[in-house]
Order: C-alpha cells, then sequence, then structure tokens
C-alpha cells in the first residue's frame, strides 16, 4: 500500500499527495512535521508506518489537529506555541536539535506530552569548533590572513594553549565533549553545572554556576554550553564580564540569550575581555549593523558549530529510532525534564 504522505511545499497548508487521503488510511499513527525551507531526508521508513504531514509553520495548527506525533525538524521555528490549542492528540514530541527552548512554553510543560531531543548528535562537532577557535585566538590566524591578504611578512609570536584554563558551563554532554578536547589539547578544564562537586571525570571540578562569579577570575577561556533556562537567560551580563581577566576570551556555543549582547560588546571595546568568539546571538541572523562584525577582537559564526556535513540526516535518524521505541511501546530516548529544560544527566 502507498505511504499517506501530507507535503505543504508549496503552500503552508498542509496537502495529501496523490498516493491517498487519510480516510482512507486509519491503521496508522499521525506524524506531522515542521519544516522549514528543507525537507528532512530519510523518511520513507516512517512513511511507510505513519500518515505524515509536512508543513511549514503557516499550516501547522492544521497539521497537528489528530496528530499523535510532531516531529519538530525546523529546530529553530517559533510556531508551536501559537499552534498549540489544535493538537487534540498529540502524545510525543520530538525537536531535531539538543536546546529545546523554541518549543518549552507553558502548554508543553503542563501537558503529558513526552518530549525528546537530539541529544548526542552535535558534541563531538561542537567540541571541535571551540578547540579550533581556541587555536585561532592562540596562533593569531585571523591576523596571518588578513597580512597574507596584503602580502605581507610580519613575523609574531603566539600563545601556547597548553596548561591554560578553560571553564566550560554547562556540564551536560556537549560540554563534556569540550572538556575531554581541550584536556587532550592539554589545556586545564574545569565545568560549572547545577552543583558544585569534585573528582568528575571530564571536568575534574565542578562549580557550583551560582558561584560562577568567583571562578571566572582564573579562567583563560569562558565557554558557554548551558542550556537556556530561566536561570541561565543574561547569565553573562556586565558583572561576569568584569569579573574576567583581561587576557580572557569568551566563547559561546550555547544560546544567544545565555549573553546581554549590550554588556559584550561595551566589555570588548573597553578591554575587559581581550575577546569572543560567537556561533550564537540573541538575534539570528546577527543584524548588519551589529558592532560585533567589525571589531577585530571577534569571531562571528552563523550558528554553525555543531553542523557538519550529514547533520541532517542524523537528525532524522536520532527521530526514526525513537519512533521505533514509539510504535513498540519501549522506552523513548533523549527524554527532556520539562521542569528543568534539558535531559538529566546521570552524573
Amino acid at each position: 500500500m502507498s505511504p499517506r504522505i501530507v507535503d505543504n511545499h508549496t503552500t503552508d497548508s498542509y496537502r495529501v499527495n496523490v498516493a491517498g487521503t487519510e480516510e482512507f488510511a486509519p491503521e496508522g499513527p499521525v506524524v506531522a512535521v515542521l519544516c522549514g525551507d528543507q525537507h528532512p531526508p530519510d523518511m520513507h521508513p516512517i512513511e511507510r508506518a505513519a500518515v505524515v504531514r509536512y508543513t511549514r509553520a503557516g499550516g501547522l495548527e492544521a497539521a497537528l489537529a489528530g496528530a499523535d506525533v510532531l516531529f519538530v525538524y525546523d529546530f529553530l521555528s517559533t510556531a508551536v506555541p501559537g499552534a498549540w490549542l489544535a493538537a487534540d492528540r498529540l502524545r510525543w514530541l520530538h525537536i531535531a536539535s539538543a536546546g529545546v527552548d523554541p518549543v518549552l512554553f507553558d502548554g508543553l510543560r503542563d501537558s503529558d506530552v513526552v518530549l525528546t531531543n537530539s541529544r548526542g548528535v552535535f558534541d563531538d562537532s561542537i567540541a571541535e569548533y571551540v578547540l579550533g577557535v581556541i587555536l585561532t585566538f592562540a596562533k593569531d590566524f585571523a591576523r596571518s590572513w588578513a597580512l597574507q591578504e596584503d602580502s605581507c611578512w610580519h613575523h609574531r609570536e603566539t600563545e601556547r594553549i597548553a596548561d591554560r584554563h578553560a571553564l566550560v558551563v554547562g556540564t551536560g554532554p556537549i560540554g563534556r565533549a569540550i572538556a575531554r578536547m581541550l584536556r587532550a589539547a592539554g589545556m586545564r578544564v574545569s565545568g560549572a553545572g547545577r552543583r558544585a562537586r569534585e573528582g568528575d571525570p571530564d571536568f575534574g571540578t565542578v562549580h557550583a554556576s551560582g558561584d560562577l562569579a568567583e571562578h571566572l577570575p582564573g579562567a583563560d577561556y569562558v565557554v558557554a554550553v548551558a542550556p537556556l533556562t530561566e536561570q541561565t537567560k543574561g547569565l553573562f551580563d556586565a558583572r561576569a564580564f568584569a569579573a574576567m581577566k583581561p587576557s580572557a576570551r569568551f566563547v559561546n556555543v550555547g544560546r544567544g540569550e545565555l549573553v546581554v549582547t549590550g554588556d559584550l560588546v561595551e566589555a570588548l571595546r573597553a578591554g575587559r575581555i581581550a575577546g569572543a568568539a560567537l556561533d550564537v546571538f540573541e538575534t539570528e541572523p546577527l543584524p548588519v549593523d551589529s558592532p560585533l562584525w567589525t571589531m577585530d577582537n571577534v569571531l562571528v559564526s552563523p550558528h554553525m558549530s555543531g553542523d557538519f556535513i550529514g547533520w541532517r540526516t542524523t537528525l532524522v535518524e536520532v527521530f526514526r529510532d525513537n519512533f521505533d521505541r514509539w510504535l513498540a511501546g519501549r522506552p523513548l530516548r533523549n527524554v527532556v525534564d520539562k521542569r528543568l529544560g534539558y535531559v538529566p544527566s546521570a552524573r
């Protein structure tokens, strides 16, 4: 039997393809897939087992009516809260990212809908990015490139990263991957998380996030990778940057809202910190008039630190694995604690 596929690549409202209509296919669950401009790859196994409704944001409300599952493939979309009242049969929501803040609102928190994420997909890729920008700062690669463009031979001395101290703020799987990679490069690493502890296998020492200001002065590199919650929003503000030493660099691969952008710009201009590598921002895309674009001590990348070749296929594989578990009535992976805003760690 042909799969029942609903698609909306031409409109904001989902439509049924020529293979059939939902009325003639009552045997399978209904899966709504929130897409952006790109269709998720390799969905055929799910299409064979379910009625699949592909929709853009404008058609989400219609696609949610009667749906059992919502796959938020467009993980930057903020359309879910506005369409939530139409979710009359929803049992499970999966988002194709590690961060869940675009879909974590009171309606979902208060419901019985299970929330899962794509934890684990981006860990090593983001860790490689963090090591890369730290080396870029230490070895002055940006200036080397600028000098090369001018055919200018200008000898300099550069920094070592061995034995420099990196404070990783966020001790989930991505933070742990970063810690392991930086340690392998010879750096000293500590972490900041919900609770203080010693003897952690990846961080050694973990400081309580509430005491962060006390530990910022000892860090050469501060890496922000914490999830966005009410407690972490605006965590890096003027007070935090003032606590860092003037030679410190700040790296944000977590969420843009972790940072008070104006305070960061002022700290960079005043020389309170030496530089910043930023992959996420409060407003994305970063506005063309943002001073961050033209500051010579800032590295800007467009929310791509985890996006390796093939990452979209891997995201669908994570969803497919959980979909098979859901169909079989087995426990789902990466179940988010909706009160905490992330998947609780065993450590």
